[in-house]
């Protein structure tokens, strides 16, 4: 995905919601996030699961603390 719009994130934040696991490495979830959208980068997917993370956080599930900690590791090691 290059050009990324706000379905392309949302559609990815969904993978990524229900890929998202306890303990899961961040390179583990982005190389299965990848396996679903080939052509999304980590920005993307950082962006993704940002976007993960607001929604979750309206429920306050437990969902929303893995996800933060994946997006918070990836935004800081982009690879584009």
């Amino acid at each position: 995905m290059t050009k990324d719009t706000s379905s392309d994130i949302a559609e990815i934040a969904r993978t990524v919601t229900d890929l998202v696991a306890p303990g899961m490495l961040p390179k583990d979830l982005i190389h299965a996030v990848r396996e679903k959208h080939p052509g999304a980068s980590k920005k993307e997917i950082s962006r993704a699961a940002f976007y993960a993370v607001i929604l979750a956080a309206e429920q306050k599930s437990e969902r929303a603390n893995r996800l933060y900690d994946f997006a918070s590791v990836t935004r800081n090691d982009l690879d584009d």
